[in-house]
């Protein structure tokens, strides 16, 4: 019985990944989707990076949070997508238990990140709208840097207590993951132990990351909205909303997807519903966010551009 035992646990260090139901018409199909939806995000993101980092114009605040927005959305989608296409090949359909937890921890920890870099970026449009003469006093370069470094901190370490919990768990039974990837509610389903405590210790980080965040979000905002009601003009007005038109565009989508996956009593609702949020929120939102900016920003990025385009042609 003991050898059994042994052995049963033993197997339970691999689990399969079913990534997404259907004919072999429908899995090309998705593998080409995801392709280039990847590769659109690889380049469209690392473009935002090189070009704020060569023009001195884009060289603010504003920048340096999406510079950090980009470069995280790029290891975000890394995660998951590649790994997500060799599941649909029908060529990596396995997962060990080590690489799933690592998966579950920077899936987790950037997600985490980008709350509060989304809440950072809002406190930032705060100041910039509603304090413009001292802006560039109270959003220094050393203060921006910061509440960068803070921001990926505090993601990092808000998820180390959550994964040290879920390494702990033990799986006996089924180790069919109906998922593309290393979900945190598929392996609580999965566990043959008690995990009201991983459950309770997931609802208490969402709160402190999701809600925090978001709540820091919607006071700036109010603030902001409030300050832009007050400007006579209507020009006035329109210029500076369309400073931060781009961060709420975001801001809705990312919190929108994140608080239905995140921010719930319990994870035993439904798994083919939380993978459909969960493409939106790995595939779609980081392939968005560099061309919302781009486009709500396109006057001071097509200058960039333009000086970029000339540069190589002399």
């Amino acid at each position: 019985m003991a050898g059994t035992e042994i052995r049963n646990q033993t197997s339970m260090q691999e689990f399969i990944l079913l990534g997404f139901p259907g004919t072999w018409y429908f899995q090309i199909f998705l593998i080409v989707v995801f392709s280039v939806m990847y590769f659109l995000t690889i380049i469209g993101n690392m473009s935002i990076i090189a070009l704020v980092r060569t023009h001195p114009r884009l060289h603010t605040p504003m920048y340096f949070f999406l510079c950090n927005l980009s470069f995280l959305e790029i290891w975000y989608t890394t995660a998951c997508v590649p790994k997500a296409i060799g599941i649909m090949l029908g060529t990596s359909q396995t997962i060990s238990f080590t690489v799933c937890l690592l998966q579950l921890f920077f899936l987790l920890s950037m997600g985490s990140t980008e709350c509060f870099l989304l809440a950072v970026m809002a406190y930032d449009r705060y100041l910039a709208i509603c304090h413009p003469l001292r802006y560039s006093f109270l959003m220094n370069r050393t203060f921006s840097v910061h509440l960068a470094l803070l921001s990926w901190l505090c993601g990092f370490l808000a998820i180390s207590v959550l994964a040290a919990l879920i390494s702990r768990l033990s799986f006996c039974g089924p180790k069919v993951i109906n998922h593309f990837l290393c979900d945190i509610d598929a392996l609580i389903a999965l566990s043959c132990t008690d995990t009201c405590f991983v459950e309770l210790a997931m609802f208490i980080v969402s709160i402190i990351v999701v809600v925090i965040s978001c709540v820091i979000t919607l006071v700036s905002y109010i603030h902001i909205i409030s300050t832009i009601l007050r400007i006579p003009s209507s020009q006035g007005r329109q210029k500076a909303f369309s400073t931060c038109s781009a961060h709420l565009t975001v801001v809705t989508i990312w919190y929108g997807s994140t608080i239905f996956l995140y921010v719930k009593p319990s994870a035993q609702n439904s798994l083919d519903l939380n993978k459909t949020i969960n493409i939106f929120n790995t595939v779609v939102t980081p392939l968005l966010n560099p061309f919302i900016y781009t486009l709500r920003n396109k006057e001071e990025v097509r200058e960039s551009v333009k000086k970029l385009l000339r540069a190589m042609v002399l």
